[in-house]
């Protein structure tokens, strides 16, 4: 029995037996999509499939580092960071072809209950079950850019983070001479992202040392957001042991473009699967439905952007002409703007959210950038006018434009009605306040780029 065959409690119990495997592995994806997990002895992993188990709820109330958020409500010292219910989720079984001769096993859980409201996967299924409300079935696709160094976590540690090392030097997108060179390397991570179910459409180097591009294949949209926590995790799995190390950091010099994780979106009738967003009629074959989603987008992208743009390192690759948008734009086959509508078949008409960075959250981006549209879809929201050109240089409204640091942000998302209706008070008091905890924890601490300018001068 392979990992993709298993759908029901009972495939997951036959399966294990059949492996003879006395511990499975189990993860669980926090608010930076990270995935948090543990081992689980065969027995225990059969009862918490049956009735669920507890996991420490500290999972949603701490950061990237392991730092304890000190101004959320659900959870924290007031609460005693109880164990909070968890259910694991059959169909996500994974192979591990890293561990027990190839014959290992990985599975995916979510929170349940109350956590439910919080947990990322939680919060993306509400809105795909919002969609399915509408009749629709939406499917997504992720794209990453990712940098790799021949670094080990030892060694960036020991140089303080200064002159890393990227695998090849210079500019060379779209390079043969480097993926043949490395082949070993691209063919591991290809094979792995077979083999665990996260297969990727495409795989080449972009502009920049060392920097690479991997585009997920289309799939469900909460399957695909699935396919992109694994990938982001076992892409970095690959790497290391490889003796590298890969980085989904948004920006992690000033002298490349950041790194981008773009999202690919459409809906498909529940009846009958046919395209939502095509009408072959209309300029850019866009549908009524899809102009109204790509408005609804357009609309709430600046009160979502926290949860597109989570970190503070996100808001360093939001500046004009290094292929990141700065406005709440959009226009027909244009990467300067966040919103690219793709003309193209029933299979292939859909939107590409461009505003995601690599270092989103999958689910989190995903619910943002889909509900957003299914809300412009409810409202009948019209976009603006497509751009022609160049988005930076054109006059944008001052209401397209986005929020400038993640604080602002986090303000943006407290106080927006449409992101409390979408995604509940509990989700959004919990999140904005998630960030404002990153980005105080930012101010805490004194850049070179301050000592240089500031240490002896002022």
């Amino acid at each position: 029995m392979k990992a993709k065959q298993v759908k029901t409690k009972a495939d997951a119990k036959k399966i294990v037996e059949a492996r003879k495997l006395s511990h499975i592995k189990v993860g669980i994806a926090d608010a930076d999509g990270i995935i948090r997990g543990k081992y689980m002895a065969k027995e225990k992993f059969f009862s918490a499939l049956d009735n669920g188990f507890g996991f420490c709820d500290v999972v949603v109330g701490w950061d990237s580092n392991d730092q304890l958020y000190d101004n959320v409500t659900f959870t924290g010292w007031h609460t005693g960071y109880p164990d909070a219910p968890v259910r694991i989720i059959p169909e996500s079984c994974r192979e591990l072809p890293f561990e027990n001769d190839g014959n290992g096993l990985f599975f995916l859980g979510e929170f349940t209950d109350e956590a439910a409201r919080i947990c990322p996967r939680g919060v993306l299924n509400r809105v795909v079950e919002l969609a399915s409300d509408m009749g629709y079935v939406p499917y997504s696709a992720f794209e990453y850019e990712f940098f790799l160094f021949d670094e080990t976590p030892h060694s960036i540690r020991d140089k303080n983070y200064r002159d890393l090392r990227p695998i090849t030097p210079s500019n060379f997108g779209y390079s043969v001479l480097r993926n043949s060179v490395w082949s070993a390397f691209y063919e591991e991570l290809l094979a792995t992202c077979e083999t665990m179910d996260f297969g990727l459409e495409g795989l080449h180097t972009e502009t920049g040392p060392g920097v690479l591009e991997a585009a997920i294949a289309v799939d469900g949209s909460l399957s695909s957001a699935d396919k992109a926590v694994l990938f982001k995790t076992f892409a970095k799995v690959v790497a290391q042991r490889n003796d590298m190390m890969a980085t989904f950091m948004a920006k992690w010099s000033p002298d490349y473009p950041g790194q981008s994780g773009h999202i690919h979106m459409s809906l498909k009738t529940k009846k009958g699967g046919k395209s939502v967003f095509l009408d072959p009629k209309k300029d850019g074959g866009m549908s009524d439905a899809m102009r109204h989603f790509v408005g609804g987008q357009q609309a709430l992208m600046g009160d979502l952007l926290c949860m597109i743009a989570p970190t503070v390192n996100s808001f360093t690759r939001l500046i004009p002409g290094f292929w990141a948008p700065t406005d709440a734009t959009w226009g027909i086959e244009n990467r300067t703007c966040a919103l690219r509508v793709i003309p193209g078949s029933a299979k292939s008409q859909r939107v590409e959210y461009r505003i995601a960075a690599a270092d989103a959250n999958p689910y989190i981006a995903l619910a943002a950038s889909l509900a957003s549209g299914l809300y412009g879809i409810q409202n009948k929201i019209e976009p603006t006018a497509p751009i022609t050109g160049n988005a930076y240089e054109a006059k944008i409204p001052a209401k397209l434009g986005l929020p400038a640091t993640l604080w602002d942000a986090a303000q943006r998302l407290k106080k927006s009605k449409p992101a409390r209706e979408l995604f509940g008070d509990d989700f959004v008091d919990h999140f904005a306040a998630s960030r404002e905890w990153e980005e105080r924890e930012f101010r805490k601490h004194i850049s070179d780029w301050e000592l240089d300018r500031y240490f002896e001068i002022i």
